[in-house]
């Protein structure tokens, strides 16, 4: 039986969100959290996660170590109901106490929702990496956003 954590991480038949195309054991999805730099969680009223956001290290060299490489995930039945608005909200106010300058994604341009989220939320595009990796034989572009922290910033 899966977590409510692993069904939305292993919901990556949508094609819209991650190159991955493998689900994960619970001891990899477990590895993430574990490194992270911060994460937090969307509970429901009754305890069950519905939505998560997660900033890992950006590269391991330390002079990116302020670098928050994001990911936000929300449970299929359960988007456009702002729980990814709430996470991310939460994630950007724990990386402030993670002394984390930036926050980075890549987001696949057909993933509007998480664009429009993240442009709500004052990231701002700085790019696109073009056929940055094919997915089920397709080229699929990844938008490279970021967002500065001011406060952590010297």
């Amino acid at each position: 039986m899966l977590t409510p954590l692993q069904r939305f991480i292993t919901s990556i038949e949508d094609r819209i969100a991650t190159f991955e195309t493998q689900s994960r054991t619970a001891n990899d999805i477990a590895s993430w959290f574990h490194d992270a730099h911060a994460f937090v969680t969307v509970a429901d009223g009754t305890g069950e996660i519905v939505g998560y956001a997660i900033a890992q290290a950006y590269a391991d060299r330390c002079c990116y170590r302020g670098i928050g490489e994001f990911s936000v995930y929300v449970r299929r039945n359960r988007r456009r109901q702002g729980i990814g608005q709430l996470a991310m909200k939460a994630l950007i106010e724990h990386s402030r106490t993670k002394d984390l300058w930036k926050l980075i994604s890549r987001i696949f341009p057909e993933n509007e929702a998480s664009l429009s989220l993240l442009m709500r939320m004052g990231f701002r595009v700085v790019g696109v990496h073009e056929k940055h990796r094919k997915l089920d034989g397709v080229w699929k572009d990844c938008v490279l956003v970021e967002l500065l922290i001011p406060e952590n910033i010297d």
